[in-house]
C-alpha cells in the first residue's frame, strides 16, 4: 500500500497581502458600482423611472462597499496596533513599568507608591487609582487618534489643568501701516472674549480573569490599551459631534446654526439644500458647490468633509453637470475617499439624511475643534465588586468645543 504523502498547509497570508486582496476586491466591487448607476441615470433620464431590479442591485452593490471598507479599516487598525510591552526605556520607565504589572497582576500598591512619593504626586489615593506608564498612555493616545474620526482631524492639545481657556479677539486684531520714521498712532482697543474648554471625566471598566492575570505570558500593557481604547472612542467619538457640554465635550453640531448669509460669530453657517430631507432633484451636487466655496480660501487647503456612512452612500450616485462622481474611492487602502476633492471622514456619529437635519459637514477641523487631554490615564484595581473577576475602572480626562466659528460649514436638509 503506497504511502500517503502529506499535503502542504496552505499559505497564510500576511497582513499586507489581506489588504491589499481586500482593496482590490473593493475597488472592482465600485466598479460594479459604477456601472449599475450608470444605467440606473440613464433608465431615470429616458423612461422617468428607473427598473426596480437595477435599483435594488445598486444599492445592494452599495451595501457590498460599505462592509468591504468596513473589512480594510479593521485589518489597518489591526495591522497599525504594536506590542507596547518588554523591557525598554530609562531605568524610572523601567521601575514605574515593573510596579505597574505588580499592581494590575497581584494588587500590590508599594510600589506604585514609593514612586507617586518620589514624584511628589498628591492627587493618586487609593480611591483614585494610579496613573499608568508613559508608553501605555502615549499608546491610548495614538490609537485614538486613528479610531477616533473627528480627533483624527482637530486640533488636539495637552493640559495639566482642569480647564483650557483660550482668549480672542471678536473683532480681530487692532493694526495698521506706518512709515519707517512715522509716529505709532495708537490704534483702537481690540474686543476680547473668552473659550472655556472644561475637561470631563471618560471611563472604561475591562474585567479579567484571575488566569489571565496569573499568565505571565500575557502582555499586559497591551491587553489594557486593547480593552479601552474602543470604549474611549466611541464615547468622544459621539460627543465630539453631538455632545452637550453636560459631564462631556460639546460636539459642534450642539452649537446653533444660520443661513450662511447670517453668519455671526459663535453660531455655524448652513447651506441648505432647498429641499426638505433630500437633496435637490434636479441639481443634486449644487449644494456641495456652494458648501465649498462658502467656506475661506484659507481654510479649504486642509478643509474635509465629515458624515456618516448611510449618506457616503447616497452622495456616491451622485454625478456633477458634466458627469462626473463627485464621490472617488481611495487611492490605495489605509487613504481616505474623496468628495468634490477633499477628503470624506467617516463619523458614524452624524446623523441621517432627514428633514431639518445637518448630515454632512466641510471644513478645516483642526483650526476649527479643539480637544483638550488631561495628562495621565488612571487604573483602579477592583476585585470585590464582580468576584470572581477583577475589574480596572480606568479613567482619563477629555474636553472640546469649536475654536473658530468660521473654519466648520453644515449642509442642512432643508428648503430654507
Amino acid at each position: 500500500m503506497p504511502i500517503a504523502q502529506n499535503k502542504r498547509a496552505p499559505e497564510i497570508k500576511s497582513a499586507p497581502d489581506d489588504i491589499e486582496t481586500a482593496f482590490g476586491d473593493f475597488m472592482r466591487t465600485f466598479q460594479a458600482f459604477r456601472e449599475d448607476n450608470d444605467r440606473r441615470i440613464d433608465e431615470l433620464t429616458e423612461k422617468g423611472a428607473a427598473d426596480v431590479v437595477t435599483g435594488e442591485k445598486v444599492e445592494r452593490i452599495s451595501k457590498s462597499l460599505d462592509a468591504q471598507q468596513r473589512a480594510i479599516d479593521g485589518l489597518l487598525l489591526t495591522k497599525a496596533r504594536p506590542r507596547i510591552g518588554g523591557a525598554t526605556g530609562t531605568p524610572e520607565r523601567l521601575e514605574h513599568t515593573n510596579a505597574f504589572g505588580a499592581y494590575i497582576r497581584k494588587g500590590q500598591e508599594t510600589g506604585l507608591r514609593q514612586i507617586e512619593a518620589k514624584a511628589m504626586s498628591y492627587g493618586s489615593d487609593p480611591d483614585g487609582g494610579f496613573l499608568v506608564p508613559e508608553e501605555i498612555d502615549t499608546e491610548i493616545g495614538r490609537r485614538l487618534g486613528e479610531l477616533s474620526p473627528i480627533r483624527s482631524i482637530a486640533t488636539v492639545r495637552q493640559v495639566t489643568g482642569a480647564v483650557l481657556k483660550k482668549p480672542f479677539a471678536v473683532s480681530g486684531m487692532a493694526v495698521g501701516w506706518v512709515g519707517e520714521t512715522d509716529q505709532r498712532p495708537e490704534t483702537a482697543t481690540g474686543q476680547l472674549a473668552e473659550l472655556s474648554f472644561p475637561t470631563m471625566e471618560l471611563y472604561a471598566m475591562p474585567a479579567a480573569t484571575a488566569s489571565l492575570l496569573e499568565d505571565s505570558a500575557v502582555d499586559i500593557d497591551a491587553w489594557i490599551t486593547a480593552e479601552v481604547e474602543i470604549a474611549f472612542a466611541e464615547q468622544e467619538g459621539a460627543a465630539f459631534v453631538a455632545g452637550d457640554g453636560v459631564n462631556k465635550p460639546r460636539g459642534f453640531l450642539d452649537y446653533p446654526s444660520v443661513m450662511e448669509n447670517d453668519w455671526t460669530w459663535g453660531s455655524l453657517g448652513h447651506i441648505a439644500t432647498g429641499t426638505d430631507g433630500n437633496f435637490d432633484p434636479a441639481e443634486p451636487s449644487d449644494v456641495l458647490v456652494e458648501t465649498v466655496y462658502a467656506l475661506k480660501a484659507g481654510y479649504r487647503q486642509n478643509a474635509s468633509f465629515v458624515m456618516n456612512r448611510k449618506t457616503q452612500a447616497a452622495i456616491r450616485k451622485i454625478k456633477d453637470a458634466d458627469g462626473n462622481y463627485v464621490w472617488q474611492p481611495p487611492a490605495s487602502a489605509g487613504q481616505r475617499a474623496a468628495l468634490m476633492g477633499f477628503p470624506v471622514v467617516e463619523a458614524e456619529d452624524m446623523p441621517d439624511i432627514g428633514a431639518d437635519a445637518t448630515p454632512i459637514a466641510f471644513g478645516d477641523f483642526r483650526r476649527g475643534y479643539l480637544v483638550v487631554d488631561r495628562t495621565g490615564v488612571r487604573v483602579l484595581r477592583d476585585p470585590y465588586s464582580a468576584k470572581p473577576y477583577v475589574l480596572f475602572y480606568t479613567t482619563k480626562r477629555v474636553g472640546g468645543g469649536v475654536q473658530d466659528f468660521d473654519a466648520i460649514k453644515l449642509v442642512k436638509f432643508a428648503a430654507t
